[in-house]
């Protein structure tokens, strides 16, 4: 059974215990008949596009989009303003199809805004379980923008840690007064595909077969994710 306690942080040495934990978690959690969902503002939700309808990825990774905090819909920069801006999170969770012993994995590396902040609150008050991909460097070094001064790391129940220092951004160049190179997509992305495959492989220990879609390029990968689709589309909600 799962309790909520102090959040395991996956700092240095520690991360592997915290990604295995959340291995575990997402397997247990599929096992029990419950469902995953990813969300992020601006450039965090890219972290919620790679990880959903995908060759080789999970089927039962469900991505939740926020309105206006993607970046395919101009200006970019508008990204920035609506994650400052209470009362969104409780719109987009209430009229979702995320309930009590699902899990929200929410990315935010800074932690500090105010969008993300209120969904680990509302997921919490409705017994959802919350993993933060975020940086535990970074977030530290920041105040939060929310109103009971929380970060998202110190409302989550797992951590998956990043990394990335403030600014995110790692490498400097003379003649350039800011950093450049930003890391915590890469690192992010092969952070949670380590995890949902070690997911998979405790489902398989459990005597499940997991629900992996096959590249629809390669032959037989129409049929193959069509079956499939069928059989889990009560856990599916992004088709």
């Amino acid at each position: 059974m799962f309790q909520r306690g102090c959040p395991r942080v996956g700092r240095g040495a520690n991360q592997p215990e915290a990604m295995t934990d959340v291995a575990r978690l997402f397997a247990d959690t599929i096992r029990d008949g419950g469902t995953i969902f990813i969300t992020g503002c601006s450039h965090s939700s890219i972290f919620a596009q790679e990880v959903f309808y995908r060759a080789g990825g999970l089927m039962l990774i469900n991505p939740i989009f926020l309105p206006g905090m993607t970046l395919e819909n101009p200006p970019p920069t508008r990204t920035s303003k609506y994650e400052r801006i209470s009362g969104i999170a409780e719109s987009v969770l209430s009229e979702s199809a995320i309930r009590a012993g699902d899990i929200l994995v929410i990315a935010s590396i800074s932690g500090r805004n105010i969008v993300p902040i209120e969904m680990a609150i509302w997921a919490r008050e409705h017994g959802v379980r919350v993993v933060a991909l975020t940086s535990s460097r970074y977030s530290g070094t920041v105040p939060s923008r929310h109103a009971s001064g929380k970060r998202l790391f110190e409302l989550a129940d797992i951590i998956l840690d990043v990394l990335s220092p403030p600014g995110d951004a790692v490498l400097d160049i003379a003649g350039l007064t800011v950093r450049t190179a930003p890391t915590s997509t890469v690192i992010g992305i092969a952070i949670l595909h380590s995890v949902i495959a070690q997911a998979i492989e405790i489902l398989i220990e459990y005597g499940l077969t997991p629900p992996v879609f096959m590249s629809a390029n390669l032959d037989g990968g129409d049929a193959h994710n069509a079956q499939i689709l069928e059989q889990y589309k009560d856990r599916i909600h992004y088709m």
